[in-house]
C-alpha cells in the first residue's frame, strides 16, 4: 500500500483551514490491511533496536487532537509492536502545584525521551496554546510576571509563546532528539458518534466526561488555535501532520508511514566495536569455550 506522507505535512509558513483538510481515509480499506500493520510494526520494532543500542538519538512523537480523536488507541497500536522497555509515555492533564510553580515548559522538558528512547506524549507543550487559548484564565494560574489580567493575554503574548515552543523544540532537535507532531484530524460528526457509544457501553462509561460536553461547544475556537498553531510551529525540521482521524485503521497505518520514513531518515546504526573491544570479545569467546561441563 503506498502513500505520500508528505502530502500530510504542514508546510512551513502555509495558511491552513482545517475545514478543507479531511476527515476520513483517504484510501480504500484494503482486504489486506492487517498485513500491512503487521509489516509496519515489525519495521518499527527493528529500527527502535537500532536506536535503543546505539543510545545517541532519540524520537519524540507528539498526538494532539480534540476529545475523543484516537490518542490512546493510537498509543496502545504503536506499543503493540514495540519493546516497551525503550519506550517512555507519557499524558498530560492538568498542571499540579508543583508543574504551576515552574514555567510552562518544564513538566514537558523533564518528560523528555532519554538517548536511546522512543518518547511518546498524549497531549503536550501544545496544550499551552490550545486550551490556554480558549480558556485564557488559565494563563493567569501561571503566575507569570507581567500577566496580571486577562487584557494581558493579548496577541504579543501568544506570539511570544509561539516562538517560546520553536526555539524549545530546535534545541531538543539539534541535541539530537527528533520531532513528530500529529494532530488527529476528527469531525465533529464522528466525535458526537464516538461520544454516544461512551454512554451507551457501560465498559466505557469511565472514558466519557461532562467537561467534554462543554469543550465540544467550542470546536470551533480550538479549531482556529489549532490552525494558528500549526502556522506558527510546523518548521522543516519540526514538522506538524494532520491525520484523517475518523477511520482509526487509517489513522494508524498513515502514523506508523511517517514513524518509519522518519527513523529510516535518521541512518540508525548498531555500534561498531573499537579494537579493544574486539579483543575483549574474543577473549570472552575463549573463555566460553574452554569451560569443562
Amino acid at each position: 500500500m503506498k502513500i505520500d506522507i508528505s502530502s500530510y505535512r504542514v508546510k512551513t509558513g502555509q495558511k491552513v483551514d482545517l475545514r478543507i483538510f479531511p476527515t476520513k481515509a483517504t484510501l480504500a480499506k484494503p482486504d489486506n490491511h492487517e498485513k500491512w500493520t503487521i509489516r509496519n510494526l515489525e519495521k518499527i520494532d527493528a529500527f527502535q533496536t537500532r536506536l535503543y543500542a546505539g543510545n545517541r538519538k532519540s524520537l519524540l512523537i507528539i498526538l494532539q487532537g480534540m476529545d475523543a480523536s484516537g490518542k490512546d488507541s493510537t498509543i496502545k497500536h504503536i506499543m503493540s509492536g514495540v519493546n516497551p522497555q525503550g519506550v517512555q509515555v507519557h499524558s498530560f492533564k492538568h498542571p499540579s502545584e508543583l508543574e504551576l510553580s515552574h514555567d510552562y515548559l518544564w513538566r514537558h522538558y523533564i518528560k523528555l525521551p532519554e538517548q536511546g528512547m522512543i518518547g511518546i506524549f498524549n497531549r503536550s507543550h501544545y496544550e499551552n496554546v490550545l486550551i490556554s487559548k480558549v480558556h485564557p484564565q488559565y494563563v493567569l494560574a501561571e503566575r507569570i510576571p507581567g500577566i496580571e489580567h486577562l487584557k494581558n493575554v493579548n496577541k504579543p503574548f501568544w506570539h511570544q509563546r509561539y516562538a517560546q515552543i520553536k526555539s524549545f523544540e530546535e534545541t531538543i532537535s539539534e541535541t539530537g532528539t527528533t520531532i513528530l507532531k500529529f494532530f488527529l484530524h476528527l469531525s465533529k460528526d464522528e466525535q458526537k458518534k464516538r461520544f454516544l457509544e461512551r454512554i451507551d457501553k457501560k465498559e466505557k462509561h469511565w472514558k466519557f466526561s461532562v467537561a467534554d460536553i462543554r469543550e465540544r461547544q467550542s470546536w470551533e475556537t480550538y479549531r482556529k488555535a489549532y490552525e494558528t498553531a500549526f502556522e506558527q510551529t510546523s518548521t522543516k525540521e519540526n514538522p506538524w501532520y494532520i491525520i484523517p482521524a475518523d477511520d482509526k485503521w487509517f489513522s494508524q497505518f498513515l502514523i506508523t508511514e511517517v514513524i518509519i520514513q522518519t527513523l529510516k531518515s535518521m541512518k540508525l546504526t548498531f555500534p561498531v566495536a573499537d579494537e579493544e573491544q574486539l579483543q575483549r570479545l574474543e577473549e570472552a569467546r575463549k573463555m566460553l569455550l574452554s569451560e569443562k561441563d
